[in-house]
């Protein structure tokens, strides 16, 4: 039987991820998930694959979403009294332009000597409306393509004995940012075969495969690159038809429900592997 083991939410985006016992699965994915994002002085959004050192700020926010909490080595905690009525500002991610909503200056100025360049933290207006796409298009916030991403403890085993066969270390789930984490698939990969799942009150649909970027080369503690794994290792047998290198696998919200660790994962249709 599998079940969901981990459940994390990454308020802000780039940054490090909140790991909770249960939360709400929204239309955007889990509740203020991806809500916030560092952009830099012009509004272009920040990401670990320039700038790793997002990985240790640590944001914790309410239930309501009213309050975010930011904290790092070195600097006093942040709290922030979140903004969702001021006017609006372009910002970018992956060169496409949306709305956000900057949240002031104590935020641009404590992340901009945390991240040691200028920075200022934005949040998804009330009204944002991103379609993502995939084989189940949904929406999301700032993520970088679909709401929820799900890794299985099966596949990362998997990886992990490559990699140590080839004299390497094996690496911890938070190299791969997942928001769910599943246990009790025998064979790893299993994710890539889900078209529909059920899970808690919620269900999601399967949009694509995961393709995987520098950011799994960051050390999610340090904050310093550590490569060359797990690319290295995944290029050598995870390879993707449209290109890169597949792990783990994106999906929409179809009904929003609640969800909890312990959840069992069922799975209410299956497809082929698109690797």
């Amino acid at each position: 039987m599998a079940r969901v083991v981990d459940l994390i939410c990454y308020p802000v985006k780039g940054c490090a991820g909140a790991p909770a016992a249960a939360a709400f699965l929204a239309g955007a994915g889990v509740a203020h998930d991806r809500g916030f994002m560092v952009v830099d002085k012009d509004g272009v959004f920040r990401s670990q694959r320039r700038d790793p050192r997002l990985a240790v700020v640590r944001p914790e926010i309410g239930a309501d979403g009213e309050r975010l909490t930011l904290r790092a080595p070195g600097a006093d905690p942040l709290r922030v009294e979140v903004d969702t009525a001021s006017a609006r500002g372009e910002v970018r991610l992956f060169g496409t332009a949306y709305q956000g909503i900057d949240q002031g200056e104590a935020a641009a100025t404590w992340l901009s000597e945390v991240l040691g360049a200028p920075s200022r933290l934005v949040r998804v207006p009330p009204e944002h409306d991103r379609v993502t796409d995939g084989l189940t298009p949904g929406t999301s916030g700032w993520a970088d393509s679909s709401a929820v991403h799900v890794l299985s403890r099966s596949s990362l085993d998997a990886l992990n004995r490559r990699i140590e066969a080839g004299g390497g270390r094996p690496l911890p789930m938070s190299r791969f940012r997942p928001n769910l984490v599943v246990d009790g698939w025998d064979e790893p990969h299993q994710e890539d075969l889900v078209r529909r799942l059920a899970v808690g009150s919620a269900e999601l649909g399967y949009t694509k495969l995961a393709i995987r970027c520098a950011v799994t080369l960051v050390d999610q503690h340090s904050g310093t690159r550590a490569g060359p794994e797990p690319l290295r290792t995944l290029a050598a047998y995870r390879r993707a038809a449209a290109g890169g290198v597949a792990f783990g696998s994106k999906f929409s919200v179809t009904r929003p429900g609640a969800l909890a660790v312990g959840d069992e994962v069922s799975v209410t249709a299956w497809g082929a592997s698109e690797l």
